[in-house]
């Protein structure tokens, strides 16, 4: 099974991350396609970055390679409204013939079915961003019991946040006990925190790389469970 992934050109976590989820796991593999993304804030010129047109011309790359799903592994939706990218994944499944889904959607349809209505976000971004996060999800639903973020919009930089960063802000929203808590942001070494931070607090965290490979697998049909090390979504949601 071949999951596509739609990445932003500055980004350096999600490609090595999503490998090794997947890795040793038989028939699979994960494949991507970039378009340029290197500024995180509300300019018109950072908004711009995620016109639909260059998303579905590199999403066309990915389809050359005959993959089983796409998914935009980028968490825009969250400030733009989660419409834009259920507008994104129709345009591209049309011009693809191949079922599309994103890391927010994923998010947004974990908390649903997990029976999430408060959960904690951490993320590296603008107060102004992380401003529209939390309403877009309130308007989706979900109310931030919690929130830390970094003030960082330069793309390239949120690799560099360190792991005892992301853990002391993960330790910091669990102390509101919210029913989940996310870590948003396709460029964060997260994932790989995801084990023991949920041993260590007690309350599922769901890192947005991992709901991208989560939802790629759901999209192409099969079992996210057959991923074991990352975490509870992967045991618990399926």
């Amino acid at each position: 099974m071949l999951l596509g992934m739609l990445t932003p050109s500055s980004n350096t976590v999600l490609e090595p991350m999503c490998a090794a989820m997947l890795a040793g796991l038989p028939g699979m593999s994960v494949h991507f396609s970039r378009f340029r993304v290197t500024d995180i804030s509300l300019d018109v010129a950072a908004l711009d970055q995620f016109r639909m047109q260059p998303m579905i011309d590199a999403a066309s790359l990915l389809a050359d390679a005959r993959v089983d799903a796409i998914c935009w592994n980028g968490t825009s939706a969250s400030w733009l409204g989660l419409d834009q990218d259920r507008a994104l994944c129709r345009a591209i499944s049309d011009a693809t013939g191949i079922a599309t889904t994103s890391s927010v959607l994923a998010l947004a349809e974990i908390f649903r079915s997990t029976g999430v209505r408060r959960f904690g976000l951490v993320s590296p971004y603008l107060g102004s961003v992380q401003e529209r996060i939390v309403r877009t999800f309130r308007e989706e639903g979900f109310d931030c019991a919690a929130e830390r973020h970094l003030e960082i919009r330069d793309n390239r930089a949120f690799a560099d946040v360190t792991a005892d960063t992301l853990k002391e802000m993960v330790r910091a929203v669990a102390g509101a006990r919210p029913d989940a808590i996310t870590i948003l942001c396709t460029n964060l070494n997260g994932a790989s925190l995801v084990e023991g931070l949920e041993a260590e607090t007690g309350i599922p965290v769901y890192d947005s790389v991992a709901t991208a490979i989560w939802g790629a697998l759901r999209a192409a049909k099969a079992n996210p469970d057959m991923i074991r090390g990352w975490g509870r979504l992967f045991r618990e949601v399926s």
